[in-house]
């Protein structure tokens, strides 16, 4: 089994979510379970169920294969300074 890196998480998000802030980290350092923040303005005005589902289909290709464990925080550049 192959194990997925948070540095390749963050590159595929990223290549979906270009001009936004992209962190992903590794919960348990197990390559399975992972925290994934973006930061972007293309957020404005969508719902939180679709900026999730955005984040998703960036990894869909490892939900349920590599991932099995995933936590997503989406914000705007204006919600990010309230948090």
């Amino acid at each position: 089994r192959s194990t997925l890196s948070s540095s390749s998480a963050a590159s595929d998000v990223y290549k979906r979510q270009p001009n936004s802030s992209v962190e992903v980290k590794d919960k348990t350092g197990t390559g399975d379970h992972f925290s994934v923040l973006v930061i972007s303005d293309k957020f404005e005005g969508i719902t939180l169920v679709n900026r999730h589902k955005m984040i998703y289909e960036s990894l869909s290709q490892y939900v349920t294969k590599e991932i099995h464990a995933l936590q997503i925080k989406t914000y705007t550049q204006k919600e990010s300074l309230d948090v």
